[in-house]
């Protein structure tokens, strides 16, 4: 059983974990000290059962009302792999995908493939800059040393494809960490986060007024947001960075 932080809903967390892709629980990742997913899991599982503590997002996106890790953004078309999305906000007019990272960007990239289907003219007129990104991606011209850019525009088009199906505007939220150290103690090098810093801004220009909206918030801010919330929130980010920090 992973050790999860108080006060989550553990059933629904486990449940969540053992229906997405990538067995982190069966393979012991989940407990690794350096594990993205724990921090995504034990940070926004918390409110799935209390969506109306979190606070307002930034950019009048409204108030959360659903929370969900772990969840499914399905492209138009069936079979294949389909992202899934560390955690996702509702509002009344808002879907919004959280890709959360820990310490990937420092590790070299892994390959990131785009298959034939998402040639397929089923994202809109208002998708261009995400599509330009896929193409560069595809010749083999990669622009970003630290950044997976072909799993975030994945992640654009799931999330396009569910927001209409919803009637709802879609945002990908970019949630990444900038650890000081790894947790055998080994410094993170200062060169590779400001090289990341670099590729999530030049991500972001590339993308600018896309369907998609792409916000990147570091976990510093958001950890500092929810500080200031209610004191049950408070004493949750104060647990969140205990356990996981330096974020």
């Amino acid at each position: 059983m992973p050790d999860f932080l108080p006060d989550v809903p553990v059933d629904a967390l486990l449940a969540a974990l053992l229906a997405a892709p990538g067995n982190e629980v069966k393979t012991g990742k989940f407990d690794s000290p350096e594990s993205s997913s724990a921090l995504a899991i034990n940070a926004f599982g918390w409110f799935l059962n209390r969506p109306d503590l979190f606070p307002m997002l930034p950019g009048g996106m409204g108030q959360v009302r659903e929370v969900r890790v772990e969840a499914e953004m399905r492209f138009p078309w069936d079979g294949g792999k389909h992202p899934f999305m560390d955690a996702v906000l509702v509002t009344d007019r808002y879907l919004i995908g959280v890709e959360s990272k820990r310490y990937e960007p420092f590790r070299p990239l892994k390959t990131n493939k785009f298959g034939e289907n998402f040639d397929r003219k089923a994202w809109g007129e208002k998708m261009e800059g995400y599509t330009r990104l896929r193409r560069t991606h595809a010749n083999g011209a990669r622009r970003f040393g630290c950044l997976d850019d072909a799993e975030l525009v994945k992640d654009a088009y799931g999330l396009r494809t569910q927001a209409h199906q919803l009637r709802l505007r879609p945002v990908l939220l970019y949630l990444y960490a900038e650890p000081t150290a790894w947790a055998n103690g080994k410094p993170v090098d200062p060169a590779k986060i400001a090289a990341h810093r670099a590729d999530v801004a030049l991500f972001s220009e590339s993308v600018a007024g896309d369907e998609v909206e792409f916000v990147p918030m570091d976990w510093g801010q958001m950890l500092a947001m929810w500080g200031r919330g209610k004191m049950a929130l408070a004493d949750h980010a104060g647990r969140v960075a205990q356990r996981f920090g330096p974020l």
